[in-house]
């Protein structure tokens, strides 16, 4: 066998491998050589060719073996040199994936000449071109500047006909008016209260009687009731005094034929029926003859309250006031007789005058105004004329 049919790489053959550690070494171990020439391409691939021409087409290594083979590499040098790019880096300077799509960081990806010449970080981009009608000497470059990719969302399915329907008006009211109905049938059935829970139909209809029966007993007490009107049957018409008397000329006078006195009715007022004190706003009175059916005086009582469940009494002033055509006007002559002096009559008695007397009462708490009229019979004339009085 021929000296290069055999390789001298005894670790191929089983043989004792050195405990020479290459790695750990600044210098590569001195090796003698053996006493021929070793070929291991030869030995390994046969000898079917030159070893000139075949270190040419190899460029002098084999593809299954290289110099390492000879020997305990032990661990392997790092490709880089021994260094560590990511322990050099600056620590503000991380890993970013997002770098090359969102404009954010710096650009690891050079295709297609992208941030090959760009900084790290984003970079703003310039203004937009100007209108398509307005030439700047930037027209040339504008066509090389970086579009920003903004990202746009998907379409959706198309719309369907009752979707497009429900935005029109129409469509709107079709909806509330829909919810409307089925809120009122829920209410109804008791399933739901008119403000989510509560004004259900039962507490509805318990609510409503509630406030009804409180409504109604707060009127029961303060609406008032009118009261009841009797004059005084033996003096129904009294004197005036005070002021009032001597605002009104008392005067009975034939040419021409008039008469004019001032006289207070007493009235007796009922306000048993009333809960609360009632309040006259006024009292309006007419005086009529009932023989003639002419007006014979007009009276005014002012604002006052009286207590209630109680029969209080009241003056309200009166103004006779009557002109006739002649002494033999019937009325005229009626109130003259009655209010002559006493000692003209010889039993010394004078006789009594009728008259109606009506009442309007404004009471406060009463939407209008109520009315009573008496009918009173020989009431004695409240003045008394001097004794040669014609």
């Amino acid at each position: 066998m021929d000296y290069d049919r055999k390789s001298t790489v005894s670790s191929f053959y089983g043989g004792r491998r050195g405990s020479f550690d290459a790695l750990n070494h600044s210098q590569s171990p001195d090796y003698a050589p053996s006493g021929r020439p070793r070929d291991d391409t030869s030995s390994f691939y046969a000898d079917r060719q030159t070893r000139t021409s075949h270190d040419m087409l190899t460029g002098g290594q084999s593809a299954g073996y290289n110099a390492s083979s000879f020997f305990a590499a032990g661990r392997l040098e790092p490709l880089k040199g021994g260094r560590d790019e990511e322990e050099e880096a600056p620590e503000a300077q991380t890993w970013d994936v997002y770098a090359d799509f969102n404009n954010a960081g710096p650009r690891y990806s050079t295709a297609f000449g992208i941030g090959q010449h760009q900084e790290a970080g984003y970079h703003q981009l310039p203004p937009p071109p100007p209108p398509p009608g307005a030439k700047t000497d930037g027209d040339a470059d504008s066509a090389h500047t970086p579009v920003e990719l903004v990202t746009v969302p998907a379409l959706g399915p198309e719309w369907q006909l009752s979707e497009m329907k429900n935005m029109t008006k129409s469509g709107r009211r079709e909806i509330k008016s829909e919810k409307r109905k089925e809120k009122w049938k829920a209410w109804h059935r008791g399933e739901t209260g008119l403000c989510g829970k509560w004004f259900t139909k039962r507490f509805l209809a318990f609510f409503i009687f509630m406030w009804a029966a409180i409504i109604g007993s707060i009127l029961a007490i303060t609406i008032p009731r009118v009261p009841g009107l009797s004059i005084n049957n033996s003096t129904p018409l009294v004197a005036a005094t005070g002021s009032y008397n001597a605002s009104i000329p008392t005067q009975f006078s034939r040419y021409p034929a008039n008469f004019s006195f001032p006289a207070y009715a007493d009235i007796q007022v009922d306000t048993t029926a009333n809960i609360i004190p009632l309040t006259f706003n006024h009292i309006s009175a007419q005086v009529w003859d009932p023989t003639t059916n002419l007006q014979v005086g007009t009276g005014y009582f002012g604002k006052d309250t009286l207590p209630a469940k109680a029969y209080p009494k009241i003056q309200i002033p009166l103004n006779f006031s009557y002109v006739a055509s002649n002494d033999t006007d019937p009325t005229w002559n009626e109130w003259y007789n009655a209010c002559k002096n006493a000692g003209i009559y010889a039993n010394g008695t004078r006789p009594g005058v009728n008259f109606q007397l009506i009442l309007t009462m404004d009471i406060a708490g009463l939407p209008s105004t109520q009315s009573q009229s008496t009918q009173v019979d020989a009431a004695p004339c409240p003045i008394e004329l001097p004794i040669n009085a014609d």
